[in-house]
């Protein structure tokens, strides 16, 4: 591999309904075996798929690097962020169990946790290699098997995670990986033999989904898109605010569902925020995403740059102010002539009537709003179809805590932001979706209860 921006990398033949179904098949069988060894067992193979991601680290960035355009720097974080994925719920699986409930008599009864089957997984492509190991390792971990549709923008980096999983010993065919698009998607889906489904992606697709899962009685996580508020208050420290609107707007070159597009400054401190914050913007590091000073790669198709580009253009229509960046960029490396690339942009004298700030541009695209008082920006901020995330910057705890617990969003960030530990669930409210991927919370939603009860004297009929 080698950077090639606007090239084809590879060909990669699409799985029909043939294909789709030998792999759950596949899965099928695999999950016979997987699910009768004990928690332990699957403990110590999973331990050594996390040892083999960490242990290659720098191949598999590089590949996601190239698999999806982030900066080097990126795809290093997300790959850690896997193999401590695996690592959490390798560390869970010999810990799952159910109760004991005494009954009166000498009677009892007890739950078992019991895994689901053949789940299904159908990744994004900001996040392709970290998104397969959130939705398989804890999959894995309750005794599932998994098959596993990457983008067809990202297909690259999932094949070598089943590879990976392969020589840590789980039994062939546990993991499996399909590519295509929407209708392999749709074989997945509808697949008698399929038992789960967890879906990463657009909130129109995870429509789509829940349809098709419903004429099966299937159960779903959805993790769709956001318009993520993040609230300035003018006690916060101010640098941290920027570095942290910053973190939540220019990540994955804007390209993350959770980010803080709609960024709320109080009213006091807008100017300085705003001119620091533009400031900082125009010093981000674009160019090869292979390069170790790189903050900002390409993003990932022409389709979805001139998405963006045709977000800004109306935004301006509508009165918003460029304060910086919005146009495309040309490294001066010939090589990456034909690369995606686009400046970082703020846009200013924003409303919140904007299609710019009520839509999910899913860009390098910052919208900044300026707010007088806590009780109008909560308000403000829950005015929106999505719930997915929100944060708070202030030195008042006490204020701090009181607003997100008023943030109608299930992940919320305080003095901080896109911090996602694989210890706490990570999934949203609204048209953002439900179930959660992460923390112990996500074994809920790859296993299913069993509840038996035992007698153990005579049956008290009332016939």
């Amino acid at each position: 591999f080698k950077t090639c921006p606007g090239r084809v990398l590879c060909k990669v033949p699409c799985s029909g309904e043939k294909e789709v179904d030998l792999a759950v098949q596949s899965a099928k069988a695999a999950f016979k075996i997987w699910s009768q060894m004990s928690g332990m067992e699957r403990c110590r193979v999973m331990l050594e798929a996390a040892r083999i991601i960490r242990e290659q680290r720098e191949e598999i960035a590089t590949m996601e690097t190239i698999n999806n355009g982030k900066s080097i720097f990126e795809a290093r974080v997300d790959i850690d962020i896997s193999w401590q994925c695996l690592e959490y719920y390798a560390g869970l699986a010999g810990s799952l169990a159910g109760e004991h409930i005494q009954l009166p008599g000498g009677s009892f009864g007890y739950t078992r946790r019991e895994p689901l089957g053949v789940c299904v997984g159908i990744g994004a492509w900001n996040y392709p290699f970290q998104i397969a190991c959130w939705k398989s390792g804890p999959a894995l971990a309750c005794g599932n098997a998994m098959v596993f549709k990457p983008s067809p923008f990202t297909p690259i980096s999932v094949v070598r995670l089943a590879e990976i999983f392969t020589e840590a010993g789980v039994p062939k065919g546990l993991f499996n990986v399909v590519q295509g698009g929407a209708a392999t998607g749709q074989f997945l889906c509808q697949h008698p033999d399929v038992a789960k489904i967890s879906f990463t992606g657009s909130v129109p697709t995870g429509m789509k989904i829940m349809e098709m899962a419903a004429k099966g009685i299937k159960p779903v996580t959805l993790e769709l898109g956001g318009k993520s508020p993040l609230i300035i208050f003018s006690d916060a420290d101010l640098e941290n605010a920027v570095k942290g609107a910053l973190m939540a707007n220019f990540l994955t070159q804007g390209e993350v569902c959770c980010n803080g597009t709609r960024v709320f400054v109080e009213r006091k401190i807008l100017d300085a925020f705003t001119k620091e914050v533009v400031k900082r913007t125009q010093k981000i590091k674009i160019g090869d995403p292979l390069l170790e000073d790189t903050r900002m790669g390409a993003l990932i198709n022409r389709p979805h740059l001139n998405r963006v580009q045709g977000f800004i253009k109306q935004a301006k229509e509508q009165g918003a102010e460029v304060l910086c960046g919005g146009d495309l960029y040309v490294p001066d490396d010939p090589k990456l002539k034909n690369g995606y690339y686009m400046r970082p942009c703020v846009l200013g004298n924003c409303k919140d009537d904007m299609v710019c700030v009520k839509e999910e541009i899913f860009g390098p695209v910052m919208a900044i709003l300026p707010f007088d008082t806590e009780e109008e920006v909560v308000e403000r901020a829950n005015a929106t179809k999505f719930g997915l995330a929100g944060g708070v910057f202030t030195r008042d705890i006490q204020k701090a805590h009181r607003v997100v617990a008023a943030l109608k969003a299930g992940m919320c960030f305080i003095n901080n932001y896109n911090v996602s530990p694989v210890e706490l669930p990570f999934g949203g409210y609204k048209s953002s979706g439900f179930g959660r991927e992460n923390g112990r919370a996500a074994i809920e939603y790859y296993s299913q209860l069993k509840t038996v009860c035992v007698e153990m004297g005579d049956v008290e009929s009332v016939f």
